[in-house]
Order: C-alpha cells, then structure tokens, then sequence
C-alpha cells in the first residue's frame, strides 16, 4: 500500500508534534518532514515530493495565506489550514478556502485534553480525504469568481415572486466554497434554502456574514423558531443540528444539541428527515461536495417521500464522498456540475399546487 506523504508547516513546535504524533497512529499517512516556516517549506516540498500539506494561518516571515497563494498559483496541491477557533481566524481560513485549500482543522489548545481522540479522527481522516481531492489551480479559482460577480451584478432584486417549496442543500468537504458557488447563481428573489455545512462553532456566523455580504439572496445563521421565508438562505450553526417545522402556515427553523448523526453535528441527515416530515414531497433535496456519506441515506428518503434530489457530479466535487454514496443509493433524480445547481433550485416540478407559500418577508 502507497502511502500519503504529509508535510507539516507549523510555528509551533507543540502543534507539529501534535500532529505528526495524530498521522503516525496510521498506517497510510506517513509524516516526511515539518517545518517551521514557509520558507523553510518552499524547499522541503521540492526534496520530499508531499502528497498533503498542513498549513499554519498566521507565522513569522511569511503568513499562511500569502504562501498558499504562491503554492496554488505555481504548484497546486492538497492543503488542509490549521485555523485559530477565532473569529480573526475564521476570517482567514475562508480566504484560504477561496484561493484552494481543501479544508481545514481548528488549532489545538491547552483545553483539548478531553477531545483528543476527536481531534486526532479528525486530523487523519482530513489529510486522507485531500490526498484524493480535486485541487484546482489559483487561476481557475478566480475566473470562477469573476464570472460569479459579472452574475450578481446583474440579478434583478426587485422583482418579488411566491415559492411553494423549499430548498435543502447538505454539504461538507469542499462545500463552503460549493455552497458560495450555488447562492452566487441565485438571484435575491429565490426558494427559502436550509443548509446544513460540516463546520464547528465559532466558524458558522462568519461563514452565513461571509455569504450574505456576497450574495444577492440574504443569508443568515439559523436560530431558534426562526420563521423561514423566501430569498433568504438559513445555515446551521455550529455544534447544532437545524430542522424544519412546520407551525400553522409558516415553517420555522429548530435546532438542538442531540447526538451526533453519522459522527456529525449539524448533520445532512437531520436535516433532510426533517423536511420530509415537514414539507412532504414540496421540496428539493441536494447533496454537494463531502467526505462520508452524511446525508445520502436522507436524500434517497427525499426522493422516496416524492422530492426532486440533486448529487453534485464527481468532476466538480472537491471530494466526491457524499454526493458519490448518495449515487449508489440511486437517490438522485439528477447529477450535475456545480454551475448547472442553482438554475434547477427556481423551479420545482410540482410548483403551484401546494398549500404553503412562501414570501419575501424579512
């Protein structure tokens, strides 16, 4: 068996014997050496050949951001952040997410004592799922993003039209930048949408504020009995599951700390059932990019309760777990590329012949 080559980049030297010490415990991830800079990196990846690197955000001499820049635009590979549980750092890790990098890994702290067998899941299964991700070069990235905002600017917020379904998108690794892609296509006169992001706390509200200063459809983090209305987009918090209910003539959103679902909360799954019990066959159910299969088992019960389902295809996926495991379940009705999505999110098959409508108000 080949194993995956890490690099790990890293100011501090607790951190980097925290990781290699969570890759070691496996036997596919193999640590081939840590450095404590950029510039000492730029030349370990020339002699070590990485299949994955780990990049600190903030370090002497050169910061993460600036180097993943240089990397992505001269020699995209895999990289997953290791990101502050700040909101200084959230800010950055979805800019690091924007130029290329795969995902991301909150920093460990003095308190982590009691999660380090989460952390050290985390760690290994992240680094696993990037040296199989689809990392495309800096440039593309900001055509992608050029042709977003040509987009936007031409959405016309002022028409105001009544929607009788509503949207659920689950997504994971990968889906912070797939969910962007999706909302930049939407214009602000949209579907209420519910989505649930594999994403701790502290991360979620910068996230949804990310979104909604992007997006021509509002966007907001979920809270609790929130009346779900049309043009907006609501993001499960971190740490929260987020479901649908239904009260009287309105859906509001729910949330709660139950258990994890499929190791996850918020989990896809919740999130779907939910919308089943709650909007019956009045809906649309679509899986992105992610690692696991979260949400596949939800969106085959969607397509059986009579919902319209959407799997993002494996070539625009930055990691083809959850929508690919949603395919061999044959619960999608389509499978498409990202850019294909939000065009099928305005209409719904059986649009009109539903009892609840769902307006603009704020």
């Amino acid at each position: 068996m080949k194993k995956i080559k890490v690099l790990i980049i890293d100011d501090s030297a607790l951190v980097r014997q925290m990781l290699s010490s969570a890759l070691a415990l496996t036997n596919d991830l193999v640590v081939v050496g840590t450095a404590m800079d950029p510039l000492i990196a730029r030349d370990m990846i020339k002699q070590l050949n990485p299949d994955v690197l780990t990049l600190d955000v903030e370090m002497p001499k050169m910061d993460g951001i600036s180097f993943l820049s240089n990397l992505m635009r001269l020699r995209p590979m895999p990289v997953v952040m290791v990101s502050t549980m700040t909101t200084k750092g959230s800010e950055i890790t979805f800019d690091a997410l924007e130029l290329g990098a795969v995902d991301y890994i909150p920093k460990p702290n003095a308190t982590l004592k009691g999660d380090l067998t989460a952390f050290t899941l985390e760690v290994q299964e992240k680094v696993r799922a990037a040296a199989s991700a689809h990392v495309r070069p800096l440039s593309d990235t900001k055509r992608s993003r050029a042709r977003k905002r040509n987009l936007l600017l031409s959405n016309d917020s002022k028409i105001q039209k009544v929607f009788d379904y509503i949207v659920a998108i689950g997504a994971s690794t990968g889906g912070t930048e797939a969910i962007k892609d999706v909302l930049l296509d939407l214009p602000a006169s949209s579907p209420p949408i519910v989505m649930t992001q594999h994403i701790p706390p502290g991360f979620s509200a910068s996230y949804a504020h990310r979104l909604d200063k992007t997006c021509s459809i509002r966007v907001v983090e979920a809270t609790q009995n929130q009346p779900i209305n049309a043009g907006t987009a609501y993001l499960a918090p971190g740490g929260q599951h987020l479901s649908i209910q239904r009260s009287g003539g309105q859906y509001i959103c729910k949330l709660d700390e139950k258990s994890k679902v499929n190791r996850h909360r918020p989990s896809v799954d919740v999130l779907f059932d939910s919308v089943i019990k709650s909007a019956k066959a009045k809906a649309i159910g679509v899986l992105l990019t992610g690692m696991g299969d979260d949400g596949a088992g939800g969106l085959l019960r969607m397509r059986q309760a009579g919902c319209y389902t959407v799997a993002q295809d494996e070539a625009t996926s930055v990691v083809w777990g959850m929508p690919g495991s949603a395919v061999s379940l044959e619960a999608n009705d389509d499978l498409l590329p990202l850019d294909k999505i939000a065009p099928k999110l305005m209409k719904h098959p059986s649009a009109n012949k539903a009892d609840t409508h769902f307006s603009n108000r704020q």
